[in-house]
This record gives structure tokens, C-alpha cells and sequence, in this order.
């Protein structure tokens, strides 16, 4: 079996067609690579053929490139991975090089064959950048499809040629939303900003591309770029115009990705550099920046954790062996902010809802905030009027306990009250099929606890979503000491219907993310209280990579949420609390109505509209700014050790169970460093001695909350990694 294959018709039109056995969509391979230029070849050189249309057999045409050739590219050179990775990536260019010019004379861009790419749904990263090679692409009209370059979001950036070609296509400034933001358009929208020539119906594709080859002519097939006298759409570098655009892409890419971000600036290295010389020489360039993005560990990093981790917990990678245990109808109960998200996203699925309150008129409320998110999707347009009325046809809203009475699966998102999810508990179990599965969506309450209520434990979990759910990626799912392995699959089918990425851990207080969220924004407010500058605190997070400051995420979430959660901690721990100096400034904020963004008066000051205006004014009053402050990197360390410590220690304690989860969780639940690939791979670029070092130093100064748990002094000690250590492979060896 082949990805490639190809067919050459009466009228000498030969049509290679990618199809990757075994795969719902195509990626490219180093074989798969191998063996379209090998067809390319044999087409260029048969003079029965007149040219080439390249398409795909499946409903897309292709969803990039297998990442793990990059770690194959690396390894075959030995003690000489960057130039094994440039000769890697120099062959992509030679192929998509070689399609470019198609035989064509050197000198009088004279003879070459046709090349066509017909695009029958989705085209991504390398699946896009071997179109922009052939002399036209044609797409289906297909609103579901994809086109774009979304490198850039695990870490590297489009270095097959998209780069080079896309800047040279569009100019610099029309291209970076999409080489910079890894920005996705439909197919229509793809045409109008100039990435695809046209859309044609689906029905329409091949013979569109046939009627093209056929009447291509010798300009057809001469890139701006190879023609004489090309000039760079608003300018080169070195035009005035092209000049401001550079300082301007410059400041924006500093600005949003705070310098921590390698692939960024290495991406706009590239074009700058490129667009400064012949188009081989540019490719080169390309080549240079992407190998030298690929041997920094951010880059690979980011690979595993966004993309090879990620993808693999969404297969189901901890999933316990039991029969597919895909919801029907789900059941939830409480129609607040939480439930009503949940609902929202099932029915989105296209997961039959009951959504239940307790009044009519409050679980309607919630249904209409269905209908304000679709209301918003239309105005974006990404949402029709007919999906609109499907998604609310499958929401019933209803006070009736009995409308459960089909569900296989309940999702419990009350109050924070043992007490009232108890009640709910009952209520629901009464009515409910003796197999469905009852889980609980809570952020702090221990799930063994509140399983005391169920009459069957072995099927009661905790689900917990971050909000807002339409918008937040993760779910973590908390095994209680009962829980079953059945009640596991369902929970984690459920996340896979809903198309959000899981984490399942064991049961303990906080679970795996708030236990690490929660010391991040104590430590901020710790650090005001001893008097460091709130703007040192707030922009040493985000110059780091963190997506919010430790007062403004404590804005956003509630100030008095936060002495909620303070107070039942306190009583659960007793003495042994450790936040009391925290409390101080958390519950004098609380006593003085500070409670956040949702008051307009938090740690920031807010406008009428709720918008944040600059810090508060008056946090000096009460806590006043000490006249020595710390150096940058100690309060760096400060807030990004209290986090990877305590993620350890969730894995000493077997809380977590693979670090993968701990990795791709903290990105995707709390936004910790995305470049660093998570606390893992954070402290494995530190190298475990290093991090013990940093540790005790910071346990010497600031209190034993620093102190290096036990596990990572071992492996400090034998010189061990913990990819090296627990990784899925290295526990298989």
C-alpha cells in the first residue's frame, strides 16, 4: 500500500491522488514525500502527459505533516541533528521546487507541464504548502474545510516553503495573520485574501482542475516570483513602505509574544532576511531559521505537548478497555453559567440534552444562553440559522427530575455545597437507568466525598470543566476510590464527543490544576503583601509567558471566590495551613467590596463598562511598595516553581499518573508557559539539578512551600529526566 498513487487519462492528464492507508487524514511522511516525487518525476519526464492534477481520495486533502519525522530527521544525522534537519528540509524544498518549475526551461520559463492542486476539503500546514507550489489551487466549496498555516501554535512556524512563498504571494503585512496567528479560513475566504486562486462545487472539483491543465498556457505557469521584474506586494524591506511594515510586525510580534516564543521572532527573521534576496536563496534562509526553531527545546516541547501528547490523550490513551461507551442523552443539573455551557457544548456535539433547574424559568435561562452563543456564532458567521434551531431542538429545559429518566450519563454542575449536591445526587439516581453514569462537576470538592451520596460509587466521577466551556479545552476527570473503570470510558468518550481534550487523575484536594493554580495566585499576593511592586509581579508573569498576572487572574475569577476556597481549606488543614499571610490581604480586599472584576474593583481599577483601567491606586495604602524590590528572575522563579513543584508532588503522590496529562493540563487549563511544553519539560530543560538548586534557594528565603519534593532530589541525584523517566516509552523499556 501506497499514500500516492497516480493515473494518466486519454488526454494525457495524470492525477495523482494522496490517500494514507489507515488514516482519516493524510499527513506527510518521508515516505510518503519519497514517493510523490518519484510520481512527479515520472510525470515531468513522459511526454504522454500534459500536466498534473494532484488531489486527495479522502474527504480532505490533508492535515500536515507527521511531526515525528522532524525526531527521524534528527536522529538519522547522529552527532549532527541540525544539519540533518536542514538537508531534511532543503529535500521538501527541492520537490515543491521541482513542481514549481515543472520542467519549464531555465531561461525562457519556456515547456513546463501544468501543475494543479484540487483541494477537496481540508489543507493544513504541509497540506497547504505543496499547493502553493503548483501553478494553481483550485477548492471544493466546502464551509467545514480548512486552509491555513497553523504552525506557529505548537511551536514552529511554516518552514516547507510557506513561509517564503505565502510573503511573496501576499506581501508581509497581508500574510502574517496567517503565518503569525496560524489564522484558518474557509475555503471562500481563503480566495479573498489571495491564498487560493478558485472555489468551484465539490461535484465540480476534478473536471475544473482538467479544464484548467488543458488550457494552461507557459505564463500560466510562471510564479510572480520567477518572473522578471517581480516586486513585493507593499514593499520590500527596503522600500519605505516595506520598511514600516517591518518595525511595525516587529513590535506586534514582541508585543504579543513577550521574546519567549522562538518560532515567532525565527519566523520573522526569515522573511526579513528573504525578501532581501533571490527566491532560492530565501528558501535557504527558510531552511536555516526553521532548523535553528528546531533545535531549540521550546520548539520540541511545544511539539510533544500541543501535539503528540495532546493528540494522543484524545485517542484515548489512558481509556480503560471496556466497550464504547458513547452518551446519547445526558442529563444536567443546575442551569447556571457551568451547567448551561456544558448543555450548550453537548448539544453542540449533537448529544441529546435534558437541562434541569430548580424552576422552569431558571433552566430556561439556561437554554437562552445556548441561544446567545449561537446568536454570537451567527453574527461571526460561523453559525446558520439552520444549526442554530438543530442545537436548541436538542436542549429540553425543565424542573422535572423525570425527564432523566433515558439518560446514560448525568452531569451534576450545582452549587459548591456538599449538602445541595447530595440532594441533587438522590433526586437524580431515583429516576435514573440502573447503568447510567453520575458525575460530579466540581473544582476543590474530594469526588470520594460527595460519593457518599450515590448508591452506586462504582459509577459516580468527577468531571471538571473550566470556564467558560465553550472555550476551554480541557477537562479534567477525577477518579473517586470507587470509581469504576466503566464510568472512566464514559467520562472519557463524553470528552471525546464534545471534542475536548482530557486528563484523568486521582482523587485529592484541588485535584491536579487548581492544586497548581491556586499556589500561583497566592504566591502574587503573597509578594504584594511583603511589599514587591504589583507591576513587577504582574508583568514578570507575562514577560515569562503566563497568560495572566496573579491579580488579574484572581480579578477574573472572584476575589471572594478565592476567600471561599481559603476558609474551607483552612478548616479542612487546621494548623498545618500555610496561607494565612495570603488571607490578610485576600479578605481585607473581600471587607472593602474589592471583589473582583465582576464588582468593577478588584486589585485592578475598572471603567463603568467593566473594563480594566490599570492597577488600583490604593494597594500602596495598605500594603505599602518596599523600597528594595527583587530582580526580575526571582520573581520568576517565585511564581513558576510554586506551580512545578507542586505538579511533582501531584505525581509523588500519585494524584497524576502520566506526565503527558500534566504537561498538556497545565497548558491547556491554566495557560502555563505554553513554550516551556508545560512543568515537565520545564523542569527537564532546567535539568534536575539545576531546579533542586533554584529550589532550595528559594526554600532557604521565602519558607518550605519551595522545598524540592523527594522525587525530584532523586532524580537529581542519578541524573535522570522526567521524559527520560516516565515517558509511555521509556516505562515500556
Amino acid at each position: 500500500m501506497t499514500d500516492f498513487t497516480s493515473a494518466t487519462d486519454a488526454d494525457g492528464i495524470a492525477t495523482i491522488t494522496w490517500d494514507v492507508p489507515g488514516k482519516s487524514m493524510n499527513v506527510l511522511s518521508l515516505t510518503g514525500m519519497a514517493e510523490l516525487d518519484a510520481l512527479i518525476d515520472a510525470a515531468l519526464a513522459d511526454p504522454a502527459v500534459r500536466g498534473v492534477i494532484l488531489t486527495s481520495g479522502k474527504k480532505d486533502f490533508a492535515g500536515g505533516m507527521d511531526l515525528n519525522v522532524i525526531a527521524k530527521m534528527k536522529e538519522s544525522a547522529g552527532a549532527e541533528p541540525a544539519r540533518g534537519l536542514f538537508d531534511g528540509i532543503m529535500r521538501f524544498h527541492g520537490l515543491e521546487r521541482k513542481i514549481e518549475l515543472a520542467g519549464m526551461d531555465p531561461k525562457t520559463k519556456k515547456g513546463g507541464k501544468p501543475i494543479v492542486a484540487a483541494l477537496p476539503g481540508t489543507a493544513l500546514g504541509i497540506g497547504l504548502e505543496i499547493p502553493l507550489s503548483c501553478h494553481r489551487i483550485i477548492a471544493a466549496d466546502n464551509p467545514t474545510a480548512r486552509i491555513g498555516l497553523p504552525e506557529i501554535l505548537v511551536g514552529i512556524f511554516p518552514g516547507a516553503g510557506g513561509t517564503t512563498r505565502l510573503v511573496r504571494k501576499l506581501g508581509p503585512m497581508a500574510a502574517s495573520p496567517f503565518l503569525l496567528e496560524g489564522k484558518l479560513s474557509d475555503p471562500k475566504k481563503a480566495q479573498a485574501a489571495g491564498i487560493i486562486d478558485e472555489v468551484v462545487a465539490p461535484d465540480q472539483l476534478l473536471a475544473r482542475a482538467r479544464e484548467w491543465v488543458l488550457g494552461a498556457t507557459d505564463a500560466d505557469l510562471v510564479k510572480p516570483w520567477d518572473a522578471k521584474g517581480y516586486k513585493m506586494p507593499g514593499g520590500a524591506p527596503y522600500h519605505p513602505a516595506g520598511f514600516m511594515t517591518f518595525v511595525g510586525a516587529s513590535a506586534m510580534v514582541m508585543g504579543k509574544t513577550m521574546g519567549v516564543y522562538p518560532a515567532a521572532r525565527a519566523l520573522l527573521s526569515a522573511v526579513y532576511e528573504g525578501a532581501l534576496v533571490p527566491f532560492d536563496t530565501a528558501l535557504r534562509i527558510e531552511a536555516r531559521w526553521f532548523t535553528h526553531v528546531l533545535m531549540n527545546p521550546s520548539s520540541a516541547a511545544m511539539i510533544r505537548s500541543l501535539f503528540i501528547n495532546k493528540e494522543a490523550l484524545e485517542k484515548g490513551a489512558n481509556r480503560p478497555g471496556v466497550a464504547d461507551q458513547t452518551v446519547r442523552r445526558l442529563g444536567v443539573l443546575g442551569a447556571g453559567m457551568m451547567g448551561a455551557g456544558i448543555a450548550h457544548v453537548a448539544a453542540s456535539a449533537g448529544i441529546e440534552v435534558v437541562l434541569i433547574d430548580a424552576t422552569q424559568e431558571a433552566a430556561d435561562r439556561g437554554k437562552a444562553h445556548s441561544e446567545g452563543l449561537l446568536d454570537k456564532g451567527m453574527k461571526r458567521g460561523k453559525v446558520t440559522a439552520a444549526k442554530k434551531a438543530e442545537v436548541l431542538a436538542r436542549i429540553t429545559a425543565t424542573a422535572d427530575y423525570a425527564a432523566l429518566s433515558g439518560a446514560d450519563l448525568v452531569v451534576e454542575a450545582v452549587f459548591e455545597d456538599p449538602r445541595v449536591k447530595a440532594e441533587v445526587t438522590a433526586r437524580a439516581e431515583a429516576v435514573l437507568p440502573a447503568d447510567a453514569i453520575f458525575a460530579t462537576n466540581t473544582s476543590t470538592l474530594p469526588i470520594t466525598g460527595l460519593a457518599k451520596a450515590s448508591t452506586r460509587p462504582d459509577r459516580f466521577i468527577g468531571i471538571h470543566f473550566f470556564s467558560p466551556v465553550d472555550k476551554m479545552m480541557l477537562v479534567e476527570i477525577i477518579k473517586g476510590v470507587e470509581t469504576g473503570d466503566l464510568a472512566v470510558a464514559k467520562a472519557l468518550d463524553f470528552v471525546r464527543q464534545i471534542r475536548k481534550t482530557p486528563i484523568v487523575v486521582n482523587d485529592a484536594r484541588f485535584f491536579y490544576a487548581n492544586r497548581c493554580i491556586i499556589p500561583y495566585i497566592n504566591e502574587g499576593i503573597r509578594m504584594v503583601a511583603e511589599g514587591v511592586e504589583p507591576a513587577l509581579v504582574e508583568n514578570a508573569a507575562k514577560l515569562v509567558g503566563l497568560p495572566l498576572g496573579p491579580l488579574q487572574l484572581v480579578d477574573e475569577t472572584s476575589i471572594d471566590l478565592g476567600v471561599k476556597i481559603a476558609r474551607a481549606t483552612k478548616a479542612a488543614m487546621g494548623d498545618a495551613y500555610p496561607d494565612s499571610a495570603v488571607d490578610q490581604v485576600l479578605f481585607a480586599m473581600a471587607d472593602a467590596g474589592r471583589l473582583g472584576r465582576k464588582a468593577h474593583a478588584g486589585f485592578y481599577a475598572y471603567d463603568d463598562k467593566g473594563q480594566r483601567t490599570g492597577l488600583w491606586e490604593g494597594i500602596a495604602d495598605h500594603w505599602p511598595v518596599a523600597a528594595d524590590q527583587p530582580d526580575l528572575a526571582e520573581v520568576q522563579h517565585r511564581m513558576l516553581f510554586v506551580q512545578a513543584l507542586e505538579a511533582v508532588r501531584a505525581l509523588e503522590e500519585g494524584v497524576l499518573t502520566d506526565i503527558r496529562e500534566g504537561d498538556v493540563g497545565a497548558i491547556l487549563g491554566w495557560g502555563f508557559c505554553p513554550w516551556s511544553g508545560g512543568p515537565f519539560s520545564w523542569l527537564d530543560m532546567l535539568g534536575a539539578p539545576r531546579a533542586v538548586e533554584i529550589a532550595d534557594r528559594l526554600a532557604a528565603a521565602h519558607g518550605a512551600r519551595f522545598a524540592a519534593p523527594r522525587l525530584l532530589r532523586e532524580m537529581a541525584e542519578r541524573g535522570e529526566s522526567f521524559y527520560g523517566r516516565f515517558a509511555p516509552d521509556a516505562r515500556a523499556a
